[in-house]
C-alpha cells in the first residue's frame, strides 16, 4: 500500500477525481484528494482557469502544501491536468516521492529529479495543453527516472472524466488500469 495525493483540475474537485481516488483505494492505497478551491467547482475549463487565477497560484500552491506536510515523505503525487502541473511544481519539495502519475497534462519535472523515479504521463493525442512538443520535453526532462509516456489518440484533453464531453471509456479504462498497475509496482 501506498499513500497517493491527487490534485484536481482547473475544474475543481470533481466526482471524477474522486472517483479515481476510489479506484486507487479499492487496489489497496490511501489517498488523498485535497480541495484547492475550497469548494470552487467551474462548469467550463475556462470558468475553471477564471476561478485558478481569482484564487491565486500561490494561494493554491500553499494549499497543496499544507495538504503535504501532514502526508508520509514517500507519498505519490498526482494529479488531472492543473493538478498535473502542481504535482510536478512539488517534486522538487518532495524528493523522496514514491513516485509521480502525470493525468492530462505534463506538468514540471524539476531539473534534479532523482534518477530512477517512477513517473507516468497519460495525455490525450493531439491535446491543446499536452501538445507533441510539451510531451517531448517532458520525455527529455524525465529522461533520468523512470518515466513512461501514454498518448491516447482520438480523444478529448480530460477523456477520464465521465462528467464531461471529453470522456471516452476505454482510454480511461486504460488509464485506470496502467495507474493501479503503476501504483502497485513502487
Amino acid at each position: 500500500m501506498t499513500t497517493v495525493v491527487l490534485f484536481h483540475s482547473a475544474y475543481g474537485l470533481r466526482p471524477a477525481v474522486l472517483a479515481a481516488a476510489g479506484r486507487f483505494r479499492q487496489a489497496g492505497h490511501a489517498v488523498v484528494t485535497p480541495d484547492l478551491y475550497y469548494g470552487g467547482i467551474a462548469e467550463t475549463l475556462d470558468d475553471g482557469f477564471t476561478l485558478a487565477e481569482w484564487i491565486g497560484w500561490p494561494t493554491i500552491a500553499e494549499r497543496a502544501r499544507a495538504v503535504l506536510r501532514g502526508l508520509p515523505e514517500d507519498t505519490v503525487l498526482a494529479g488531472f491536468s492543473l493538478g498535473a502541473s502542481i504535482a510536478g511544481g512539488l517534486l522538487a519539495e518532495r524528493p523522496e516521492a514514491a513516485g509521480v502519475l502525470f493525468l492530462h497534462g505534463t506538468g514540471a519535472v524539476p531539473t534534479n529529479v532523482r534518477p530512477g523515479l517512477p513517473m507516468q504521463l497519460h495525455v490525450a493525442d493531439p491535446d491543446a495543453y499536452a501538445t507533441p512538443d510539451k510531451v517531448a520535453g517532458w520525455t527529455r526532462d524525465a529522461s533520468v527516472a523512470k518515466a513512461e509516456a501514454f498518448t491516447y489518440p482520438g480523444v478529448g484533453h480530460l477523456f477520464t472524466d465521465e462528467g464531461l464531453p471529453d470522456y471516452d471509456e476505454r482510454a480511461a479504462q486504460l488509464v485506470w488500469r496502467r495507474c493501479i498497475d503503476f501504483l502497485a509496482g513502487l
